[in-house]
């Protein structure tokens, strides 16, 4: 029984509020002051009535007294009898007026409305009924309607405690009783919210959750709008994690108060081949698989760096995955220089981004016809590029000066060269070519941080916390906010969103990967053009005929092996031994960059192991003779 008026109680307390609000508005208005002002009025509207009806009495004895109309006693006593007229009417609207402003108590005025209806009742009852056959019907209905009216006003004001379970916190415990429906019908007026009224409170995995019907005007947009008061109605912190959804069903919807977190307290450590982290809300392990292209975004202190490493371990790990890093920070490459190619210098930058795009065109020239995608291979590896802080490249890398080569008399031949155009095009087709930009900054903003058309290629977001919603927005989507990918209401740090299409926005908890677990992985491969041919792996260089010195002055020389190269200055002493006179012919025979070729000509001059001549080129220093 107790349970079913705890049932009925929040159903009959719209009603009852409202009963106790306008019997307490008439009370208010029942003051010293209004009840004069309508003793006034209707001793007036008196004086008025009994006026009118002296001047109609008066009026009629005229007509009587003379049949002419135009007569001046019928004309006056006209002209008097519509002036009572008018003045009662006026009195009547003062009286009126005083009524309203000195009401009658809302109990008053439910007997009388009740009684107009018991009276004629109980006489049509008594009128249909016969000795044989009592009609009471309509009498019963009045007296259940005046029945059903007490007991509405019985169970709205009744108290009702809300049932909590005994194992939740005290935060937990006043949100569930303020959330419970006898509260929340009771209070959602003054906060502006009637027309909601919650289901019972249930305790998750991840904290409160409970339905809220929404009646009348009311859908789950407007009370996303005003989600301050809900907040305000409930008492809750301000950094508590709140989340207003659509439920299963229209007209409803559901709210979830993140009070607790499905992932382990403290500090998870990270393991080779462990997750990114932890669900806050299912307790799931969440992975991020390779071939994405992802942007990364969170400011300072919010662990973006940290967040970020598991993932640079799969991206770096095995024969199959090559790891590139763009790091002008100088802080994150200096960890993972020994499995990843690492570029801290603007120059640096231009000229891996310019190997990359040379290797993107290769590989989109040799893809099988037929085949959307490359297969990665030893002699072909993923290659992941990660910016790490996009800002800094794109205030830095834009319009830099390099070397593409020298004049015939030994001078630099410079062009402005722009990184962001490389790395636009690896964005918009790297795909294909098993090259995957990822983009990391902690300024998230168009023009600022993060490219547009960068933007635009980069499907998955990773989050971290940020500093306006607007970041939030540039992250995850111009509707963010509405469906809950609120970064910029995240803790710091260590904990993220992760949007790829498939998961809801429940918070990550990532894993720590500190500074001496990424020092003491194994080295692997570094990749580069630069140190191989086309195609060919930097850790197997391609094998070159060996070369043999002869002398001027000896007739027959025996041949002589020279060593095989080993490093790029070995190879350009080669290619000029082999009879390359210009960089140009140096870059085609090793396959070296161009600007790598510049700098080792230029410092194999310095050091007199080379001789720029003006007429005959490049040759060794000190040679006579040269072949091959």
């Amino acid at each position: 029984m107790t349970n079913a008026l705890d049932t009925l109680s929040p159903m009959c307390a719209p009603v009852a509020a409202r009963w106790d609000a306008e019997a307490d508005r008439r009370m208010q208005l029942r003051t010293p002051q209004n009840l004069k002002k309508l003793m006034a009025a209707q001793r007036e509207y008196t004086s008025a009535r009994a006026t009118e009806s002296s001047a109609r009495s008066q009026r009629a004895a005229a007509r009587k007294a003379s049949r002419n109309p135009l007569s001046a006693a019928r004309r006056s006593a006209a002209v008097a009898d519509r002036a009572a007229h008018s003045y009662r009417k006026e009195a009547r609207g003062a009286l009126k007026a005083a009524k309203a402003e000195y009401p009658a108590t809302l109990t008053t005025t439910a007997v009388r409305a009740h009684a107009l209806h018991v009276l004629p009742a109980g006489l049509a009852s008594w009128a249909l009924s016969t000795p044989i056959d009592w009609a009471v019907w309509p009498a019963s209905m009045s007296a259940g309607l005046v029945a059903a009216n007490a007991l509405v006003l019985k169970l709205g004001r009744r108290k009702v405690t809300a049932s909590v379970p005994d194992e939740v916190s005290a935060e937990e415990r006043a949100l569930m009783e303020r959330l419970d429906p006898s509260h929340w019908v009771q209070h959602a007026p003054a906060r502006k919210l009637e027309g909601t009224v919650t289901t019972p409170p249930a305790i998750r995995r991840d904290g409160i959750e409970c339905e809220i019907r929404l009646d009348a005007e009311w859908t789950v947009k407007k009370l996303r709008a005003h989600a301050e008061s809900v907040r305000a109605l409930l008492g809750a912190r301000t950094e508590l994690p709140m989340l207003i959804a659509h439920a299963s069903r229209g007209g409803w919807a559901v709210l979830r108060l993140r009070t607790r977190s499905a992932a382990p307290d403290g500090i998870i450590p990270w393991t080779p081949g462990g997750p990114l982290g932890i669900d806050m809300v299912t307790g799931d392990e969440v992975r991020v698989p390779l071939g994405l292209r992802m942007l990364i975004a969170g400011t300072s202190g919010a662990g973006k760096s940290t967040a970020s490493r598991p993932l640079l371990f799969e991206a770096s790990e095995g024969p199959l995955c090559a790891l590139v890093i763009i790091d002008l920070k100088k802080v994150e490459g200096r960890l993972w220089d020994h499995r990843a190619r690492v570029a801290s210098k603007p120059v640096d930058v231009v000229e891996l981004v310019d190997e990359l795009v040379a290797e993107l065109d290769e590989r989109l020239d040799v893809l099988p016809k037929g085949q959307a995608t490359l297969v990665p291979s030893v002699e072909r590896p993923r290659i992941t590029v990660v910016v790490d802080e996009g800002a800094e490249v794109m205030s830095h890398c834009q319009r830099v000066e390099v070397v593409t080569g020298y004049t015939d008399k030994g001078a630099e031949i410079t062009a402005k060269r722009d990184a962001l155009e490389g790395l636009d095009s690896i964005a918009r087709m790297g795909r294909a070519a098993c090259i995957d930009l990822w983009w990391m900054t902690q300024s998230p903003t168009y023009g600022d941080g993060v490219p547009r058309q960068i933007a635009k290629q980069l499907s998955t977001r990773l989050g971290l916390a940020v500093e306006s919603p607007t970041e939030a927005r540039v992250v995850f989507g111009e509707s963010a906010q509405e469906k809950g990918w609120k970064a910029d209401e995240l803790p710091m740090p260590g904990v993220a969103m992760l949007r790829d299409g498939k998961r809801s926005p429940d918070p990550v908890k990532v894993v720590l990967m500190a500074d001496p677990q990424v020092i003491a992985l194994p080295a692997q491969p570094i990749w580069g053009r630069d140190t191989a041919t086309a195609g060919v792996p930097a850790a197997q260089p391609a094998e070159r005929p060996a070369l043999r010195l002869v002398k001027k002055e000896a007739a027959v020389a025996e041949p002589t092996p020279a060593p095989e190269p080993i490093s790029n200055r070995d190879r350009v002493l080669a290619a000029v031994a082999a009879g390359a006179r210009t960089n140009r012919d140096v870059t085609d025979r090793t396959g070296l960059n161009k600007g790598t070729v510049s700098k080792l000509v230029k410092s194999l001059t310095e050091s007199g192991d080379l001789v720029k001549h003006p007429d005959h080129g490049l040759t060794l220093g000190g040679a006579e003779e040269v072949s091959a």
